[in-house]
């Protein structure tokens, strides 16, 4: 190994730059050496330390491996990309100007890299607050190890509120109100992001409508969980879109849990054959629509006439005999999406409801109904519970016993009617979880049946941490 000795290397031309070695090159630094950096140096940082970029950053960036960072969040959030990590990679970002309780700083990971062994981002809401994190391997990712705050006197408070059935989760509270009810905040957090609660507001899910009748669509789904709040959300998660964020402050914020829609009566009878459209549920700025009517089959007035599924959260499903579309489901729109379409008629058998998951299935021929679409699974409450399915289609009347309605959605979704002797109501959906309800099935009595069941009421749940 050659050995070369001298006091000072230079560049060429006065305040240049000199670079040792090539792109690849790995250079030893024995234990023991100090290096005393008086200017500027980079990539010296994955020993454990950053060399600090003086450039204060403004708004969001992708950090570069071995540099650290003053971050100025005065006007807003900024999220930090991480690089591609590989072992003794280090990064390092300082609150510049002590706003981070105000706007956050947020570590977003890259590619499949983890923080901390989670997949979650790393939320920076402390005032003052800097942290160092060193890439360690693929199982933990990203590991804090150096944390500092300019204001040792800081102490978080946390979020006090009360309302509805109170439970507790780990470090979470969770409300959960099944009818009418007041969240109210008594006192908020220091930190801003604490305010931010995750949240599930699910509407009614609609009516199945009657005679032949397409399957009630489910109540609107939308759902946000904080990453401070550790549970596994369902795919409709909207964070961190900031129109979904519900930041609370101290006051009452009213909570309305809409009910199911009603029952499609259908043929001879004077009350509408389409099911009842399902009811709004609110939460501070956030609203989930009623599920879509389940389309119905009346011969009142002279004819027969027939109903395409309603518009809705979830949109409900087409009649059966008609051969009518579907209802169109995230009416109004929202992001991400709260619901999906109900199913189209194409033969003699109602179409399914449409799920929070999965839009409604069309009748599979032979006076089949068909099947409503499931709904999405969330573990808000601290375990996983399925919501928002979609009603199933009502089957057509004859003597085949083959003709079966449509099976309710996952989540709540009531049954289609099959074929009996003595038509029976389509299946109503299960209360509070927002299902659709199933349609009724073909068949001719002037008195009774064949009527559409009872759409699912909504339901509210808040979760934060309160310790």
């Amino acid at each position: 190994m050659s050995e070369i000795k001298v006091n000072k290397i230079s560049p060429r031309t006065a305040c240049g730059t000199t670079t040792l070695g090539d792109s690849g090159d790995t250079f030893t630094i024995p234990a023991g050496v100090s290096i005393t950096n008086s200017g500027t140096a980079s990539g010296f940082g994955a020993t454990g330390s950053a060399s600090w970029n003086t450039t204060v950053k403004t708004g969001d960036f992708t950090a570069v491996t071995g540099e650290g960072y003053f971050v100025n969040t005065t006007s807003g959030e900024i999220d930090v990309t991480l690089p591609a990590g590989s072992a003794g990679d280090v990064v390092a970002v300082a609150d510049y100007a002590n706003t981070f309780d105000t706007n956050n700083c947020i570590f977003k990971q890259n590619g499949s890299d983890k923080i901390e062994g989670s997949t979650d981002d790393l939320v920076l809401n402390t005032e003052g607050a800097a942290m160092t994190l060193v890439f360690v391997d693929s199982t933990k990712g990203w590991i804090v190890t150096d944390t500092g705050n300019s204001s040792d006197g800081f102490t978080e408070t946390f979020l006090t509120a009360s309302g509805g059935t109170e439970t507790t989760c780990g470090d979470c509270k969770v409300h959960t109100f099944t009818g009418p009810g007041t969240f109210t905040v008594s006192s908020a957090s220091n930190t801003t992001n604490n305010n931010v609660v995750s949240y599930l507001v699910v509407a009614g899910g609609s009516g199945g409508g009657g005679g032949h009748g397409g399957g009630g669509g489910a109540g609107g789904y939308r759902e946000i969980r904080n990453p401070l709040n550790i549970y596994t959300a369902s795919p409709l998660n909207g964070y961190p879109s900031a129109p979904n964020r519900v930041a609370v402050t101290a006051q009452g914020y009213p909570i309305v849990v809409g009910a199911g829609g009603t029952a499609g009566k259908g043929y001879a009878h004077s009350a509408p054959s389409i099911g009842g459209v399902g009811n709004v549920s609110t939460f501070s700025t956030i609203t989930s629509a009623g599920g879509g009517s389940g389309g119905g089959y009346d011969v009142a007035g002279g004819g027969p006439t027939g109903e395409a599924g309603g518009n809705g959260g979830s949109g409900g499903g087409g009649v059966g005999q008609r051969s009518l579309p579907g209802g169109t489901g995230n009416t109004p729109p929202t992001t991400p999406s709260q619901g999906n379409n109900g199913g189209a008629s194409t033969g003699p058998g109602g179409a399914g409801g449409g799920g929070a998951g999965v839009v409604g299935a069309s009748p599979p021929g032979g006076g089949i109904g068909g099947a409503g679409g499931n709904g999405a699974t969330t573990s808000i409450t601290g375990t996983p519970v399925v919501r928002g399915g979609g009603g199933g289609g009502g089957a057509e009347t004859g003597p085949d016993p083959a003709y079966v309605g449509g099976a309710g959605g996952t989540g709540g979704g009531g049954a289609g009617v099959a074929n009996v002797p003595a038509p029976t109501p389509g299946g109503n959906g299960t209360v509070n979880t927002g299902g659709g309800a199933g349609g009724g099935t073909g068949g001719g009595n002037p008195t009774g049946p064949p009527f559409g069941g009872v759409g699912g009421s909504g339901i509210v749940i808040i979760r934060y941490k309160f310790q």
